[in-house]
């Protein structure tokens, strides 16, 4: 065989090699995907069956119901647009988690019309700040300021 023949076959299967490896990864990251759907579109059956997604919305005012014997809660997402959806979730809520703020849950609907949430996350403007820090940009704006001194000064 030719040295012109064997380079052209090393040249197939490398572009082979990378053509497979580049479509496994590209099948393994669709699987991973999941998509943001607001309560709308779960409720006119634009999502699949039994299918892993995102819903987001507000949480509707008076909706949020703790059990007291486990750690089971309920609340309503909506779209401010009549569309409502009830959560239902046995994980931590998170400490930005308030009714009429923004959510995102991941999970799937059950049979009965019930979104089961796996995982909660809560959703907060740009000007939350934590308190530990509003302490202490509290303090440094209240300090007397530094006197600065030439060069040569000591």
């Amino acid at each position: 065989m030719k040295p012109r023949n064997k380079r052209i076959i090393f040249v197939l299967i490398a572009l082979l090699g990378v053509g497979g490896a580049s479509a496994m990864i590209g099948k393994a990251m669709k699987g991973n995907m999941n998509y943001l759907y607001p309560p709308e579109d779960v409720l006119t059956g634009k999502v699949p069956k039994g299918q892993v997604f995102r819903l987001g919305g507000l949480v509707k005012k008076g909706s949020l119901q703790r059990s007291k014997t486990s750690m089971e809660a309920r609340f309503v997402v909506t779209d401010n647009r009549g569309n409502e959806i009830t959560v239902v979730t046995n994980k931590i809520l998170p400490d930005l988690f308030q009714e009429g703020k923004s959510q995102v849950s991941r999970g799937k609907m059950n049979d009965e019309g019930l979104f089961v949430a796996e995982e909660v996350l809560a959703k907060h403007d740009s000007e939350y700040m934590p308190k530990e820090l509003k302490e202490v940009l509290a303090k440094e704006h209240s300090a007397p300021a530094n006197k600065t001194t030439k060069m040569g000064d000591k």
